[in-house]
């Protein structure tokens, strides 16, 4: 083929390429590089570190006299930032407000100072001492040991900043107490949350492919829900039902029937934690054993059973094993869901129960240390690739895989149809239970206190000034950001799926050189947790290549472009597939009639692709009206999503008004759904009426 006519496919390559590199690999990068720059204000763990080698070099009486002096604080302040530092220390959360006024935070420290064991009470009193001079002496320190120390030593001490590069950002899980703690946390509800939620998934799967309930559809719909509902629905739900404030466990089992202690009955807690990631990512895992089982030839369980096999012994020797593949993915999944997901425990354990992905939302927000966060985001992905590389040695050596065939005409026995039948019975009525509720707390002027019924959650005037949580009295009020949300998705959702379509374009007709490097590319984002994805787009846009004209930080545009890139790979796989099943003779007669290959592209290729189009644009829309953690450090005061407002609402036990927009963002998803099925299906109709 002559350069001449390869030019436009070259040209075509490097145009889907660079957007790619700019929006997808460049953020990305910044995180893993951003990780080794140490710049800013030291982390306790390592200004103790820094404290103690300045008093190592102090005389022995010396220093005994200084810490004798220098351990006796003055007035409020220092006191309670000093218990709050020795807790943190000690790996505990300090279990109060500490941005509230210091005389009250101090009586709420010396009483869970108080209410501590004795052993963590001993660990907090015990390096209470280094951190009050960490936190208030440090500078009196460094100038006693200025010749005795090197002179960048002098200046971090005193400054209580640093700018280097180095290991400390990746290191800080292994040194420092409170981010071990939060670690562990998190891979604890990790490992709890896949067991059960692929156990569950698994089940609900085996019952709808294999005739374990009545209505296979009507379970398989309702399991699916939760994919369109925003990230924290279901955690305000369990709240709601089974909080302090919680319809059952309030209204019912405390106020009506006086069984329980609300306050100290509840939700909250690791039990709660884990109910909520379960219901929140059992659709993830369902999807893919639903599509796991529907693959597998029935016919095979059949023959198990003519050889003589019990129903037993052909599950476990034969279902199972072919099922191992989507069991191993369906784990890992949902492993990665709960290590990244900061919202459920945040709205059911608050800081009490610390995990990374929340200390990651904290040193953004609160802190400003991107370093630090960026390491912690990187070391997310650590967790999921070991437990993936583990599973993947099971089962080395033996091949599991069969051909899609007839479904199973075996019947079950009736007692597994009846114990598949109230697990799926009881998932659907727990995930309508949700949706309940949430509608419910739309139309209830306060829930927990007053139950009158209001539509001022849905305008901008609200319920009762002055109740409520953070969307009262503020620009949160009301639906208007959802608003802002459609109109964010609306941009995203047409570019994001022609995007998408054009790349699978460009990989299986044009075929560059390095087309797998660029369709790894495009799958980054769905592969890493979302958290990476937003801080790297804080990272890389806040002042890229050093010019302030260029900066995207605080516009739509950003949202924009995270949401659209982020979700593109959608359409890129629907694409490939569909062109790999086409015939590309058709488009190599339009070539040999003389159409260019945009005109290929648009005449012939994108009508074939139109469902993947479809696909792309709705996966792409869904996304923009629900996502949360990969924009919630790009809204700004301006622009803002009404995902991140429904955290901010539920955080701020403000219930009504996450469940309005909840509501509003329900109805528009399923509104999206229905036309797009009902394009799919108008154009299969008409094609099936041309054939």
């Amino acid at each position: 083929m002559s350069l001449r006519r390869r030019l436009p496919g070259i040209a075509l390559a490097l145009g889907v390429t660079l957007p790619l590199v700019l929006f997808i690999a460049w953020p990305i990068a910044t995180v893993l590089v951003r990780g080794f720059v140490i710049d800013g204000a030291m982390p306790q763990w390592r200004l103790r570190a820094l404290t103690e080698q300045a008093l190592a070099v102090l005389p022995e009486e010396r220093r005994a006299e200084n810490m004798a002096r220098w351990s006796v604080l003055r007035g409020d302040r220092e006191r309670a930032e000093a218990i709050a530092a020795a807790f943190r220390l000690a790996g505990l959360a300090p279990p109060w407000d500490v941005t509230a006024a210091f005389d009250a935070q101090l009586a709420a420290a010396d009483a869970a100072l108080a209410s501590l064991a004795a052993e963590s009470r001993e660990a907090v009193e015990a390096v209470r001492p280094i951190a009050a001079v960490m936190l208030h002496r440090r500078v009196a320190l460094a100038f006693q040991v200025r010749d005795l120390v090197p002179p960048e030593m002098f200046d971090a001490l005193r400054t209580g900043t640093e700018t280097r590069i180095g290991l400390d950002h990746y290191r800080a899980p292994l040194d420092d107490p409170y981010l071990r703690r939060a670690a562990l946390n998190s891979l604890s509800f990790a490992l709890f949350a896949c067991v059960a939620t692929t156990l569950l998934a698994f089940a609900l799967a085996f019952a709808v492919n294999r005739g374990g309930v009545s209505s296979p559809g009507i379970v398989r719909a309702i399991t699916l829900t939760p994919l369109v509902a925003p990230p924290v629905l279901v955690a305000t739900a369990v709240v709601m039902l089974f909080g302090r404030r919680g319809l059952v466990t309030d209204a019912l089992l405390e106020r009506q029937l006086g069984l329980i202690d609300a306050d100290v009955t509840n939700i909250y807690g690791f039990a709660g934690i884990l109910l909520a990631q379960v219901l929140s990512f059992v659709p993830a895992a369902f999807i893919v054993l639903d599509n796991t089982l529907r693959r597998q030839d029935g016919r095979l369980d059949e023959a198990a059973a003519i050889l003589g096999a019990s129903r037993l012994r052909a599950f476990r020797e034969v279902t199972l094993p072919l099922a191992w593949p989507g069991l191993k993915r369906a784990l890992v999944l949902v492993f990665i869901l709960s290590l990244t997901d900061f919202g459920n425990p945040l709205l059911l354990a608050g800081r009490d129960v610390p995990v990374i992905a929340a200390v990651i939302y904290d040193e953004m927000t609160a802190f400003r240390n991107t370093g630090l966060a960026a390491a912690l985001a990187v070391w997310l992905l650590a967790p999921g690739l070991l437990l993936h590389l583990a599973l993947e040695r099971l089962g080395r050596g033996r091949r599991f895989d069969t051909v899609p065939g007839a479904a199973s005409e075996a019947a079950l026995p009736r007692s597994w149809r009846v114990a598949l039948s109230a697990v799926a019975a009881g998932v659907c009525v727990t995930i309508l239970l949700v949706y309940a509720t949430i509608a419910l707390g739309a139309v209830t002027r306060i829930w927990g206190v007053d139950w009158n019924f209001t539509l001022g959650h849905f305008t901008t005037e609200g319920v009762a000034v002055g109740h409520g949580g953070t969307g009262y009295g503020s620009s949160d009020r009301g639906v208007g950001l959802v608003w802002q949300s459609l109109a964010v998705a609306l941009i995203a959702a047409p570019l994001g799926g022609l995007a998408g379509v054009l790349l699978a374009f460009v990989l299986e007709r044009v075929r560059p050189p390095g087309g797998e490097a660029l369709a790894f590319t495009a799958l980054l984002p769905a592969v890493l947790p979302g958290l990476i994805f937003g801080i790297g787009y804080i990272l890389a846009f806040n002042l890229p290549f050093g010019i302030e004209a260029l900066s995207l930080t605080g516009t739509s545009s950003i949202l924009v472009l995270n949401i659209l890139f982020g979700n593109m790979f959608v359409g890129v796989l629907a694409g490939r597939a569909a062109l790999q099943r086409a015939d590309p003779a058709i488009e190599e007669a339009a070539e040999g009639l003389g159409a260019g290959i945009v005109r290929r592209f648009l005449s012939v290729t994108l009508p074939l692709l139109r469902p993947a189009l479809l696909l792309g644009m709705l996966y792409v829309f869904v996304d923009g009206m629900t996502t949360l953690s990969s924009v919630i450090f790009l809204v700004s005061g301006t622009h803002k999503l009404a995902s991140v407002a429904i955290f901010n609402h539920a955080t701020g036990s403000d219930f009504g008004g996450a469940a309005a927009k909840s509501v509003v963002i329900l109805a528009l998803a399923g509104i999206a759904m229905t036309g797009i099925w009902w394009l799919d299906r108008r154009d299969r109709i008409r094609l099936g009426g041309i054939r």
